[in-house]
């Protein structure tokens, strides 16, 4: 049973049962912002016997899963599920899902501010933040408004679908945890400052946790039931991303320039490794390697264990806030050259080049044979993942910061009109 199943899975039954900085800011997740510091989520500033076999069948019930094929399935999401910002904890960016060619405008539901937020998407619930300060949950079918929360800041952080709650960072720089059938508030924990990444979570000795990068130089890790805090962890500056997951640590980026490997158990340092640079992206985990963009330009793979680059990926001199979609083979990431990239995951090789009229601080993500990714020049691009050839494109007309979610053979994003856009194939 793979992990990241079986996590899934064990939060459904128990909820069942019971900018880097130019200035000094934004964060990953992020597209980078203009004027700011990168974001959170991977997008923008620069300023993831027969009675056993009878349960099974429940937990595959309760999750809506059904058996994962196709690209890096241990890291994907449940058939159905896109519950935080890039699908899964390591932050792949991949689903075994299958979309069309094509793809028309279901619904759009609009906010009073730009949605730079990313979509969760989880039990036919669509939950996203609005830069007019609220969490909203919205009925996939039609985009209709169950409930909205307001927070006391903008809400660039993506939400995050654990245990029948909804974590989500603001930057009045509190991490709210609502009840997501009604939108009440569970508690609320609060940083040192505004947090604009997505929240990422883990499992230790049976008890979930939160974790989240805040301006505040920390990395705050939080009981989901009880919303105290298990430790802290201070960097040397701003943490923009979400924080990856995987083999028992969580590494991620920031603006102290360095890639961070921490112990999950317990907050302690594993290793610091050389970026280069800001770290203006989330992280994304596979193998025992980090992929990520930085911001002079290069975008790296690390060897964790070894704590030494494997390769280094450089073509123009643009910086990289897109968080990047890892497949068995291939890496395909945004960048501020307008330009979405397809590299050789082994070795870093160009495989193709995609260009739009604006730069690419979305995060694409991999649905078997195609790419899915927003684009500064007011587009959503549905593209080929073999050769990067566009099979499909919708204009908006203003700036997708926001990375795809995409479930149920559906995909949802928002976009800087303070529009919140669900595509798929009419009925």
């Amino acid at each position: 049973m793979h992990l990241v199943l079986f996590q899934q899975t064990s939060a459904l039954l128990a909820n069942y049962a019971g900018r880097c900085c130019a200035r000094g800011k934004t964060g990953p997740g992020s597209a980078g912002s203009r004027g700011r510091p990168p974001q959170g989520d991977g997008r923008r500033h620069l300023d993831r016997g027969p009675g056993g076999a009878r349960l099974w069948k429940v937990f595959c019930r309760l999750a809506g899963m059904l058996p994962l094929v196709g690209l890096g399935a241990a890291n994907e999401p449940a058939v159905g599920e896109w519950p935080m910002f890039r699908g899964n904890p390591a932050l792949s960016g991949v689903t075994s899902e299958s979309l069309p060619d094509r793809l028309n405008l279901l619904w759009s539901f609009k906010t009073a501010g730009p949605v730079k937020s990313s979509p969760a998407i989880s039990r036919g619930k669509v939950f996203v933040g609005s830069a007019d300060g609220y969490v909203y949950c919205l009925k996939i079918e039609d985009g209709t408004k169950e409930w909205a929360f307001k927070t006391g800041g903008e809400v660039e952080s993506s939400p995050l679908v654990l245990g029948g709650k909804l974590l989500v960072g603001s930057s009045d720089a509190f991490l709210y945890a609502l009840d997501t059938t009604n939108g009440n508030l569970v508690w609320k924990y609060e940083t040192g400052d505004k947090i604009l990444g997505a929240p990422n979570w883990t499992r230790n000795a049976g008890k979930d946790a939160v974790l989240v990068g805040s301006y505040d130089f920390k990395l705050h890790s939080v009981d989901v039931l009880s919303g105290k805090t298990n430790w802290v962890y201070e960097t040397g500056n701003y943490i923009n991303g979400s924080p990856a997951v995987a083999d028992g640590q969580t590494v991620f980026g920031g603006c102290d320039g360095l890639l961070h490997v921490i112990g999950l158990a317990n907050g302690e340092q594993i290793k610091e490794i050389e970026a280069g640079a800001y770290v203006a992206a989330s992280v994304a985990l596979a193998g025992g390697h980090a992929y990520f963009g930085q911001y002079e330009s290069q975008f790296l793979s690390i060897d964790i264990k070894e704590g030494k680059k494997t390769w280094v990926f450089q073509d123009r001199n643009f910086p990289y806030f897109s968080s990047p979609a890892v497949t068995s083979d291939r890496v395909v990431f945004g960048g501020r050259d307008k330009l979405v990239h397809c590299v050789n995951r082994e070795t870093g090789a160009p495989l193709w080049t995609f260009p739009t009229r604006g730069k690419v601080d979305s995060s694409p993500v991999v649905c078997r044979d195609k790419v899915v990714v927003g684009s500064d020049d007011g587009r959503l691009y549905v593209l080929r993942l073999d050769k990067g050839t566009e099979l499909w494109s919708y204009e908006v007309g203003q700036p997708v910061e926001s990375s795809p979610a995409v479930a149920g053979g559906r995909v949802v994003i928002g976009c800087d009109d303070g529009r919140a856009y669900c595509f798929g194939t009419k009925k």
